[in-house]
């Protein structure tokens, strides 16, 4: 008897959105394939993104702590570790996600298939194995998960020995003396902040204003002045006419003149959507100039069995989205008719310290005309951060000034990404359960860094009686 290819729900990419679409319909009874054309499940998100290059970051804060802690100076002098050791870390991360999640799709019975898939018709996808076979695979609903890649532009010779994106940076095998990084956006600050931390000289090339300017500009002048605290040379306005390397280094020419020099280049400007190789023409689907595709709050493409989630779709392009949004696309597939559409999400950016925040900034109330007040912690009037030497950043609580009610939370610092999960829970209470009195009504742990809300809330309280 032949192999039964007919599914309920066909999943393409095993990143956090196909994975967790997958195991919905699972959950619910129904027979669910994932096609992944990595040898490997996890997506991007573990082989090329989020998990190696955090892993990487803990091993440089490490660094950083053990170059700049007095006790460490007692029993030996700074060290420099090169850039592949630091990395190594990462390995092992990769290979026991890759088996936690290799056991999900087990556990579940959901089929895994390894190969391209590319679109036959609304409900069947062809997909090329690795030794060169096609198979045909039938699904009432298919879920597009197939995530996204870096932006490459044709003028920009990324086959040069030294000139990389933010996925082949994680196969740079030296540590070079002068990092050129074009594009300071989160990925392009997180990796300022790594190589900075590894001795590296960095500069980057921001092409606006500010830094990160989605972010409260308290938050932002503060990450520029520590990203220039760490050695990082930033440059702001500035965009690049041509890239030239040799085998002597790489040359970055700027439209404003400049001429800047370094050992390597790593682009961080902007991702594109796997969506290529898809054959969209084939169910009549078109994905924008950047790859990436548009769907209804149901996560349905104009194709309504054909849903999309993830990178493909766009903002917000964050692992913990896009779980609740592969989850939502299978529930609704199911006939599930309220779902969560996934658009409040909290911002994590893990630079050295970390950046997180939810709610809205001050810019935005400003040109909102909505009143507001401000505390503020310093975690370097924390007792927490005085043991721990954690004492760079600050928690910021932005407030009405007549109900109390919290309007957003800004935080930069040590932990940050964890911090401000407690502010957010207090966010979603409803009624008059959203206010800036409970972390004055409710004790915290001593020493704590979660102590910094009651001292913000207490210094926005004090604020208002003058």
């Amino acid at each position: 008897m032949g192999k039964n290819n007919t599914f309920d729900v066909l999943v393409i990419g095993s990143g956090p959105a196909g994975e967790s679409a997958a195991l919905n319909a699972a959950k619910h009874d129904k027979r669910a394939a994932v096609i992944e054309d990595r040898p490997l499940v996890g997506g991007g998100c573990v082989h090329r993104g989020t998990i190696p290059s955090k892993a990487l970051r803990h091993a440089v804060k490490q660094l950083i702590r053990f170059n700049t802690g007095k006790l460490f100076r007692e029993i030996g002098h700074s060290r420099q570790i090169p850039y592949p050791t630091a990395l190594s870390v990462a390995t092992g991360v990769i290979e026991r996600q890759v088996d936690m999640r290799s056991k999900f799709y087990a556990r579940n019975a959901i089929e895994l298939h390894l190969g391209k898939a590319s679109f036959i018709d609304a409900h069947t996808l062809a997909v090329r194995r690795p030794d060169g076979i096609t198979e045909r695979l039938t699904g009432t609903d298919i879920v597009i998960a197939s995530g996204s890649r870096p932006y490459q532009p044709d003028n920009v010779d990324f086959s040069h020995p030294r000139i990389y994106d933010s996925d082949t940076i994680l196969d740079l095998q030296h540590t070079p003396r002068k990092l050129l990084i074009y594009g300071a956006g989160v990925i392009g600050c997180e990796y300022a902040s790594i190589f900075s931390g590894l001795g590296v000289k960095v500069e980057l090339i921001n092409s606006f204003d500010n830094l990160l300017a989605f972010l409260d500009d308290e938050i932002s002048v503060a990450l520029n002045y520590h990203l220039r605290d760490m050695g990082v040379m930033v440059r702001h306005r500035e965009e690049y006419e041509a890239v030239e390397a040799s085998d002597r280094g790489v040359v970055l020419h700027l439209k404003s003149g400049k001429h800047l020099r370094g050992d390597a280049l790593l682009w961080c400007n902007g991702r594109t959507g796997n969506t290529d190789e898809l054959n969209l023409e084939a169910v009549g689907l078109s994905a924008d100039q950047r790859g990436q595709l548009q769907v209804n709050k149901h996560y349905q493409t104009a194709v309504p069995n054909i849903y999309a989630v993830g990178d493909v779709i766009g903002w917000p392009s964050l692992a913990s989205a896009a779980y609740d949004q592969g989850r939502s696309a299978a529930a609704v597939s199911r006939g599930k008719a309220s779902t969560r559409y996934v658009d409040d999400v909290p911002t994590g950016i893990y630079t050295i310290p970390e950046i997180s925040s939810v709610g809205k900034t001050e810019r935005e109330l400003t040109d909102s005309r909505v009143p507001f007040e401000v505390g503020r912690a310093f975690f370097k009037d924390t007792a927490r951060g005085q043991i721990s030497g954690e004492d760079v950043g600050m928690l910021k609580i932005l407030f009405c000034p007549d109900t109390l009610k919290i309007l957003g939370i800004h935080c930069f610092g040590a932990e940050a990404t964890e911090i401000i999960h407690i502010g957010q829970a207090i966010m979603k209470q409803a009624g008059d359960g959203n206010t800036l009195r409970y972390f004055i009504s409710t004790t915290f742990n001593y020493p704590t860094m979660a102590e910094a809300y009651r001292i913000a809330a207490l210094n926005g309280l004090n604020r208002l009686t003058g």
